[in-house]
């Protein structure tokens, strides 16, 4: 257990003057983990008077005796490190916030507050260097059997605080822990909780869940503790609502397992939250049963869900419009052969270029959850394919630092087929070398071509011609090479 630098020099100045104090919270677990802490939180016996006396360079912005010490540390997670003097906390009415906080004598009596026995521990740094550890509530072993479990009574741990069944799940979701059965329960009982607390916490939370490695069964996990229906019942719609012949999986089970896959590829946060919510608006436009049921217009009424959702949980702008984006265009149609470029490039200005990876990501994510073995089949690449094609400037002579004019003006002709002529030998030399694409460079290549004759001219343009062609062809056989289409 490596305790850094600056936290125990933290410490010490705290004993230096007759003061305990003690690593706490999150930080000791992921080091006991082997993870490396998002931050560090340090607790002891000195009031907040006193700890702001001894660390100049500090400040308070709460009620709730915390100090904020700055360290000046290269590592950002102990640039600020939080010191909260021992406390118990009472009256949660909102069930998130206590209106009262005592200050108690113990670093026991302080932990008997904290939300999981894996964050109820706390580690002091002795002069020699060892450290030993304070485990009031056996948090150590919950963490090498991977539980999580309540502090005391769950029941009042979610009375006093209703976001952290939220985070129980969450440190299920992220650690891929089990929820202790009385905690489990408890979470069920307490559930309709959770609508006093913001939707701002309960998106934070849920956007972890989200963005860990064991996505799926979080959400799942959400679903079965009643905690889903609480902010997001709309997905719910699709429990147990079967699809057509093409999807192996129910309306929900499809959502969930597209989540599954983008999160096991990493997807970033906005494929992974479309790729969860882009058939939400099935179950609403479902006509029939079995092989014969449909679901037309479910990507527009799911996009309209999506935004309603997204808004209602104060996701940012720019998120709730990207993630809609993905959700109404996610069922885009695309057969080689017969769609054409300009149908990609109508596709590409709606979509917008700069989302058009993260809307084949959707695709990929929704074909998986469908049951189908590949992400990615050989029209999906010839998207791609398509895709940076369609985004690559063709070589012609707008590429020139010089155009007609320069050529005009030097030749001393009028504008003509020429005029052309010339460009095309000047742009074979700038495919050849790009340093000479410069103007002092082009210009006087003009004025050595004026000394050609016009048969000269054209035979060397023609030559030019067919040198460039077959750069656009070896640039076109390179780009299909790259996606595997012929």
């Amino acid at each position: 257990m490596e305790v850094p630098e600056k936290i125990g020099q933290i410490i010490k100045e705290i004993n230096k003057k007759g003061f305990e104090a003690y690593v706490v919270g999150g930080c000791v677990r992921d080091m006991f983990l082997g993870r490396v802490p998002e931050d560090f939180d340090v607790a002891t016996n000195a009031s907040p008077e006193e700890v702001k006396k001894i660390f100049k360079k500090s400040f308070s912005n709460n009620d709730f005796g915390t100090v904020t010490v700055l360290t000046r540390a290269e590592e950002e997670n102990i640039r600020e490190v939080q010191i909260t003097t021992y406390r118990k906390e009472e009256n949660y009415k909102d069930k998130r916030h206590p209106e009262k906080v005592n200050f108690v004598k113990n670093i026991e009596e302080d932990l008997k507050r904290r939300d999981f026995t894996i964050n109820a521990m706390a580690l002091l740094k002795k002069e020699d260097g060892s450290c030993e550890v304070v485990d009031p509530f056996c948090g150590k072993e919950d963490l090498e059997k991977k539980i999580i479990r309540a502090v005391g009574s769950p029941k009042e741990r979610f009375s006093e605080d209703a976001l952290r069944m939220m985070r129980a799940v969450r440190f299920s979701s992220v650690l891929d822990f089990c929820i202790e059965k009385e905690t489990e329960e408890a979470i069920k009982k307490n559930a309709p909780l959770l609508k006093k607390i913001s939707s701002e916490r309960i998106r934070d939370e849920f956007v972890k869940i989200i963005m860990s490695p064991m996505a799926m069964e979080g959400v799942e996990n959400l679903r079965k503790l009643y905690l889903l229906e609480q902010f997001l019942p709309e997905i719910l719609e699709g429990y147990k609502v079967p699809q057509s012949k093409h999807h192996i999986y129910d309306c929900y089970e499809h959502a969930l397992y597209s989540l599954k896959y983008a999160a096991k590829k990493k997807f970033n946060f906005r494929v992974r939250m479309a790729s969860f919510l882009h058939d939400i608006g099935k179950p609403r436009v479902k006509r029939g049963e079995g092989e014969k049921a449909t679901f037309y217009n479910h990507e527009v009424v799911g996009a309209k869900m999506t935004k309603n959702i997204l808004q209602r949980l104060k996701f940012k702008k720019e998120d709730v419009e990207k993630i809609t984006l993905l959700v109404r265009y996610h069922l885009f149609y695309y057969n080689v052969g017969e769609v054409s470029e300009s149908s990609v490039r109508r596709l590409i200005r709606k979509v917008g270029r700069e989302n058009m990876k993260d809307l084949l990501e959707v695709r990929m994510a929704d074909r998986i959850g469908s049951g189908v073995p590949k992400a990615e089949p050989y029209r999906l690449r010839h998207m791609r394919y398509l895709i940076e094609k369609t985004a690559q400037d063709p070589i012609n002579a707008s590429m020139l630092v010089v155009g007609g004019k320069e050529v005009i003006e030097i030749m001393g002709v009028r504008p003509g087929p020429l005029v052309g002529s010339i460009l095309n030998i000047l742009l074979l030399e700038v495919i050849e070398d790009p340093k000479k694409n410069k103007k002092e460079m082009l210009e006087a290549k003009i004025k050595e071509i004026k000394k050609w004759g016009e048969e000269e001219i054209k035979k060397k343009a023609q030559d030019a011609k067919k040198e460039i062609e077959k750069v656009e062809m070896k640039k076109e056989e390179m780009t299909k090479k790259k996606y595997w289409v012929t």
